[in-house]
């Protein structure tokens, strides 16, 4: 009878693992991954409105507008939208940041925003980048190191 239960709990979990029916809670995903699929030439770009007040309040109007409905009001997360304000997000260049708002990831629910005028993309990362103040410098110049 053990040997029985042993060879059916062995089989359940190949089964759940093998078929992605324990895929990782989205929330949880590696999202870090995703913005290292970012190309080199933009991980250098420099946010043109880094720190810039008029452009952290435009930023947080286009923010309430296009993203929170998914990321919630205050950038934790909800449902299967990351938390913005996690380590991976804050510790990305702005140019990630700018190139994943431009091109979304379809396939886990992020819409690509590249019908916004960059001025605007750039304006929601800057906004982006005060969701966590005890991170330094909000206006990483190194890209993700694999």
């Amino acid at each position: 009878m053990r040997r029985t239960v042993m060879a059916v709990t062995i089989a359940m979990v190949l089964l759940v693992t093998r078929t992605g029916l324990a895929k990782k809670d989205p929330r949880k995903g590696d999202l870090g991954s995703e913005l290292r699929r970012a190309p080199i030439s933009v991980q250098w770009l420099r946010n043109p409105y880094a720190g810039q007040d008029p452009a952290i309040r435009a930023g947080k109007k286009l923010y309430l507008r296009h993203c929170a409905g998914c990321h919630g009001a205050d950038g934790r997360g909800k449902e299967k939208a990351p938390n913005l304000s996690s380590p991976t997000i804050q510790s990305v260049t702005p140019g990630m940041l700018f190139w994943f708002l431009k091109n979304g990831n379809l396939s886990e629910g992020m819409p690509a925003w590249s019908r916004l005028p960059d001025q605007q993309l750039w304006q929601i990362v800057t906004f982006l980048q005060t969701l966590c103040p005890e991170l330094p410098n909000q206006n990483a110049s190194q890209p993700i190191q694999e």
